[in-house]
Parts: C-alpha cells; structure tokens; sequence
C-alpha cells in the first residue's frame, strides 16, 4: 500500500579512511546532484573507516541542505544518552539536518572486541528499545523534569533533558526479524531494511507486521516512513524506474537509499531514474486521489485540547499543537507558563486576517496576540486557547532617509531594531530589554532608556496598518481612522492586531550607559534622595532603580542602571555625579557604548517560563517622604523580591493627557514588582494604591476588572468603549486589561 509520504532519494556512502577526502567529497556531490539525504554506516571497529559521528559532523559542515544520517548507528557502541546529545547538537549545528537509523546490533565478535558485552538477539532489540526511549526523553527538552529510566540493558539515572534539536529528529529502524519490526510499530518513525538481504514478499509481510504492531499501540501506521537500501542492478538500468516505483506504489516505499560510491552511478540515478520514479508515482497518486504528506502523529493528535476545530486551520497559515515536537517552545512566555491549545504563526498579513476569522469562530475560547512573547502580564499565552503569535512579521525598514521614518512589524525584536536603525545612526526609545518584542510594547506606551528625553514608544508612532475583529485591514494616523490612532497608542492590544508600525526616529549617535550599586542604610531616605535628584537632571539622563529585598546572607541592594544621550565622556560624567553622591557605591560601571549595545541584552534561548508568577505596577507623579517610606514598608514585607522603578516625566510630560490612550503623562515615575504569591502580592500592594496615579498595562498581571480604572481615567475609558464598540464590539480582543464596549457596559 502506498502510505502518502513525499518521495526522497539518498545514498549510502562508504565511510572510508584510505582517501580521507573521499566521503566527504562524494556528499558534497550527492547534494549537487539533488539527493535528499546522505548516510554512512557505522562500524567503529573498522580500522578502515572514519568513526561515523565524527564524519557526519565533518560532512554536515561542508554541506548545505541536504540531510545527514547513519545506516544504521550501533547501538551497542554507542551510550544512548550521549549519542542523543551528539544528534542534537549536530542537528542545531546545521539547521535541522541531522536523521537517526538505529541498529540492534550486529557482527558481534566484533562489537565484542571492542570491550562491549554480547547480547542475545532478544537482549539487543530490548537494549534498542530502551536507547530510543533514553533518546526521546533527552531530546523532551520542554520536561523538566530529570530523566529516569531504570532497563535492563540502559539506564538513566536522573540526566537532564536537552537541548533540543532544531527539528524533530526521525527515529528509523534497521531490522528485518518479527522482534524488530514489532518494535518499530511501537516506537519507530521508520524501517530501513537493505532490500539486498530480502526475499521476494519480505517487504509486505514486514509490512504488514509493522503495522499490526502499529495499530496495536493505538498509532497510525502512516507515521512509519518506509525506507530502502538498494544497490544498481546487476542486469542494467533498464526497468530500474518501473520496479522501483511498483515498491512505492505496491508496497509504500518512499525513500531509495542507493548504495554507491561511483560518481557515474550517483549521477544517472539523479539524473535519469530519480525523475521516472517520481514522475510515475505522482501520475498514480493523482489517479488514486492519495493525499501525500506526513500525518500527524496520534501521540500529538491525543493531546488536543477541547473545543477547537482542528480541521478547519486556515491553509497555509503554520500551526504548533500541544504533542508537536516545537510545542515546548511556543507555549509560554518568558516568565510564565502556558498551555495554549493551538498556536498560529502567520507570516504576511493575509494570514494575520484568515487567523482572526478562526479566533471569531472560537470566541468562546481565550485569544492571546503575542508579538515577541515577553508577556510579564502573562496574556500573551493562555490555557487551551488560542495564540496568534506574530514573530514572523518581523520586517524593519526604513520608509524616508530625510524624515527618519521606519517601517516595523510587530514581531521584531527591539535588539534587532537598534542594530538596524544603528546602521543610520538613528535610535527609538523602547523598553530596557532587547529581547521584548515591538507589538505589545508599540500598543501599550513603551517605556524605555531614552523617555526623559525621547518620550514613550508610542509619542513616535505616526502611522499602523491594523487587522480588527471583523477582519478587515485598516490604516490609522492622524489624518485616517484618527480615532483608533489615538486608541492604539495606549490601548491597542484591545482593539485589534497591529500588523506594521510607522515611525519617526532620532538621531543617536554613542551614549553612555552606566550601571551603580549601592547599599543604602535607610532605604526610605535614599529613595527619595534618588527621585529628587532624577526630576532636576537633564533630559537626556534616563535611569531605572531596581531594589531587592536580600537575604538572611546577603544584605538588600540598591542597583541604578542608567542612559546618558551624550558621546562626551565629560558630559557623562557630569550628569551621573548627582547621583554618586546620594549614597555611598558599592559598585561602578560607566560605558561609552552605541544604543544598540545596551539593548543587546536578551536571551536567544526560547522562551520557557513556568507557572504563574504574579506582577504589580503603579505610576507615580513623585516620591515624596510617604511614597518612599511607603514603598521601603512594601519591600520589608517579602510580597516581592524586588521593586523596579523607572524614569519617565522629561518629554513624557510634554504631551497633553488626551493626546493618546496612555494618558497619566504627569508621573515621573513607573514602578513595578513581582511576586510567585498572587494574593500575598496583591494584599500589600493595595497599600501602596493611595500613593498610585495609575498603572502600566504591560507590567500588571491582575485580573481583577475593575483594574480597568486604574489603567485609564474616566474619559479616556468613555471614549476607548466607543470605540471598542465601533471595531470590536463583541469583544474578540479582550484578554489584556478588557476595554467592555459602550453597549455591554
């Protein structure tokens, strides 16, 4: 039977020593010629031959695309563990090239000399059975927990998990006997038997075995590729095509793996029998109507979550499922948890709009819109909803040179931004971390280390491309839709998907970045001294205070990190000196360093955070003795290990209240913590709302609705709900900080 897999072609190359080059240069050959794949066999106890891995990572370094594996690995020479670390580096190492063939073992006078106990052929299929489950369990790197496995042969004892390979390494089999073909209906992605050592019929009934075994573990016997070793007739070329596609229409074979090392023999086979073969086995597909692809593993497909339609995900638009080998990776956000039921990451707007129809056709299900995942308020991610995840619409272009007007879309990064606005010497006001992503901060204010004297994030934006509730795709500014202008400069995470960003940039050139450590006796006074001295400094001084609460070892801390728009070293100096001063430092670090430097310090790792971590935020017009005294009580207290505050005021305040959304422009100051401990958190925050003026919605993970007022005073909510009723008005975009439109007030 035909199992709809896409066809492939490889070669089985000799890893000989003799000519060292040989090998390698035969690959590079293969992939010019169009093969899919490349392999070598794998005996260490061959003096003749390189060691296997150590060519597979020679040939993966000196090729590009094509794929790379052994055939088959010798599991008995090789620990499990070790070897799934090697496959996952190797597979990081040359995106994603890198498949495994397993073997039991053979030759085992051999293996034997080699210092590796014999096994009975029972022993060695069991062995094979616990090294694939040591290797899936150590490419499982979105588990933390530690690795255990106790077998009779393999046993793990506790090894951490990782990392995780850059695609979803295959797993085939080399086996021919009844043990071994059961085992691949069990665990296997596929069976690569040499189709030399094979009676005529041994295919089927391998087959027929094999998916026997498959159906009996509750898996789809689709999800075994069938795979072949073969070798050039002996009686020529002729009917070569014809019989080989009778094996992948007859008997679903679907990769040929030619055993050669003549370079003629590779090339006549690409040439002349790899297009034959497909072209007959398309021409029958398309009489049979045979969908090809890979299915989707039943493993994945029992991990679905309720009331999701699976079947009618918009085509072409990528999906990650819970069970999806990826899945690990797009679940959560940097701090926190998640378990959404289906992640989609559309690459260009028209899929952003075919994403939206299917969140309108789930609306009773929660929707998150994540931009670079960052999310401290945890709605970038959900459980068993659904994420519309925009890291693909990361474009960054410059609109007009003379203006300084950019194009962004809204899943770059602000590191990559101040790379590419460095190159012309230009610079925007976005956050302190470069790893965040455009969206959410672009929508929600954008408060960074350039406000004081920049403003936010949002007082640079002079145009966007939205896609709203309804679908449609509509272009915002001053001059058009000036109200969802307004709207989505504060508030823009509630009224649809902001799918490009236009921006008026500034010159910057080097700036000083300094970093001030201090361990102030009373808190309260320094706070104070701090803030003061903060509101009477030039604009171009933007800092951040972070406190941390200390330990029973290790006294409370005072950090104060801190930008200087200026390349004069003197001018640096001069404006840090106000705050030397204020108490006695610990510690002292001033560069002279570019923009983009500073906000060059993101993890590149995937986001992978758990639970649900609880954050605060408030802003304040000053800090006063009460705000300081206050906010020094809230740090005694251990509800949060730390307090964050950060400058805004300057040109912040330039801009009048009604101006945008974001409309408390009176605070200089955003202050923020975090918690594991929701309520404890909440509790002794509600102390410090007397001293509020507002809260920040990025950094507010509360989910109380009545929040909504402390995000946005009277008349801005008014008008927010007038419009939330004119483009969202049943509420689709309603899981950050919920805008209720005016009719279902």
């Amino acid at each position: 039977m035909d199992y709809g897999h896409p066809l492939k072609f490889g070669a089985f190359v000799t890893p000989t020593n003799v000519t060292p080059q040989a090998p390698v240069e035969t690959a590079q050959l293969v992939e010019s010629l169009g093969y899919d794949l490349v392999t070598f066999q794998d005996h260490p106890y061959q003096a003749s031959f390189h060691d296997t891995w150590t060519l597979m990572s020679y040939v993966a370094a000196r090729t590009d695309s094509i794929h790379v594996a052994p055939n088959v690995m010798n599991v008995p020479l090789r620990n499990p563990a070790v070897a799934a670390r090697a496959a996952s580096s190797l597979d990081l190492l040359s995106g994603g090239r890198i498949d495994m063939a397993l073997g039991a073992g053979a030759f085992w006078d051999a293996v034997v000399s080699m210092g590796v106990p014999r096994l009975t052929p029972a022993q060695s299929v069991t062995a094979l059975e616990e090294a694939i489950d040591v290797m899936r369990g150590i490419w499982d790197a979105g588990n933390r927990a530690p690795l255990r496995l106790d077998g009779t042969v393999h046993s793990v004892a506790g090894a951490k998990r990782g990392p995780l390979p850059a695609h979803d390494i295959p797993i085939w089999i080399g086996a021919l006997k009844p043990r071994g073909l059961r085992l691949i209906g069990r665990k296997a992605d596929g069976w690569l038997p040499s189709y030399g050592y094979m009676k005529p019929g041994d295919f089927a009934t391998g087959n027929a075995t094999i998916d026997r075994a498959a159906r009996a573990a509750g898996r789809d016997p689709r999800e075994i590729r069938r795979l072949l070793n073969i070798t050039v007739p002996q009686t020529g070329l002729d009917g070569w095509a014809e019989s080989l596609a009778a094996l992948a229409i007859e008997d679903g074979a679907s990769t040929f793996i030619l055993a050669t090392d003549n370079p003629l023999a590779l090339r006549v086979f690409a040439e002349e029998v790899m297009p034959a073969v497909r072209e007959m086995l398309d021409a029958e597909r398309a009489r049979m109507g045979i969908d090809v692809g890979e299915p989707r593993k039943a493993a994945a497909l029992a991990q679905r979550r309720g009331g999701i339609d699976y079947a009618s995900v918009p085509t072409g638009v990528r999906v990650v499922e819970p069970g999806d080998f990826d899945y690990a990776n797009v679940k959560s956000t940097y701090m926190r948890g998640g378990s959404p039921g289906l992640v989609l990451q559309p690459k260009t707007i028209d899929e952003v709009i075919d994403s939206v129809a299917f969140a309108r056709r789930h609306s009773h299900l929660p929707l998150a819109i994540r931009s670079g995942g960052h999310g401290i308020s945890g709605r970038s991610t959900n459980d068993g909803g659904l994420v519309i995840d925009l890291r693909h619409l990361n474009t960054i272009d410059v609109i007009d040179r003379d203006q300084r007007t950019v194009r962004i879309g809204p899943g770059a990064r602000w590191l990559d931004v101040a790379v590419a606005l460095a190159q012309e010497g230009w610079a925007l006001s976005s956050g302190d971390y470069g790893g965040v992503g455009v969206g959410g901060l672009a929508t929600a204010g954008g408060v960074g280390w350039l406000a004081r004297k920049q403003g936010l994030t949002i007082d640079h934006l002079i145009a966007a491309d939205i896609v709203l509730a309804d679908g449609s795709l509509v272009h915002a500014s001053a001059m058009e839709n000036s109200d969802l202008f307004w709207a989505i400069r504060g508030a823009g995470a509630n009224m649809g998907i902001v799918v490009s960003f236009d921006f008026a940039v500034e010159e910057v050139g080097d700036v000083g970045f300094a970093q001030l450590g201090f361990q102030p006796s009373d808190l309260g006074d320094f706070l104070q001294r701090w803030g003061a001295t903060m509101e009477g400094s030039p604009r171009d001084l933007t800092t951040e205070l972070v406190v941390t609460r200390g330990t029973p070892t290790t006294p409370r801390g005072v950090h104060v990190m801190g930008v200087v728009d200026s390349d004069d070293p003197d001018e640096i100096v001069r404006q840090l000196q106000p705050l030397a001063e204020i108490s006695p430092l610990i510690s002292q670090s001033v560069q002279l360093v570019p923009y983009s430097a500073v906000m060059a310090n993101a993890d590149p790792a995937p986001h992978s955070g758990q639970g649900e971590p609880a954050s605060a935020s408030g802003l304040i017009d000053h800090i006063t003795p009460d705000v300081a005294e206050a906010l020094a009580r809230f740090i005694d207290t251990g509800a949060s290990p730390f307090v964050q505050i950060r400058c805004v005021g300057g040109a912040v305040s330039d801009v009048p209240d009604d101006a945008t959304a974001y409309a408390h422009r009176s605070a200089n100051f955003a202050i923020s913590a975090g918690g594991a401990h929701r309520e404890r958190l909440a509790q002794e925050w509600a102390k410090l709302k007397p001293y509020l003026s507002g809260t920040y919605l990025s950094f507010d993970s509360s989910l109380d609705p009545a929040r909504i007022h402390d995000a946005f005073p009277p008349a801005t909510l008014t008008r927010l709900r007038e419009i939330k009723r004119r483009v969202d008005p049943e509420g689709l975009f309603r899981d950050n900080f919920s805008i209720i439109p005016t009719s279902a007030t």
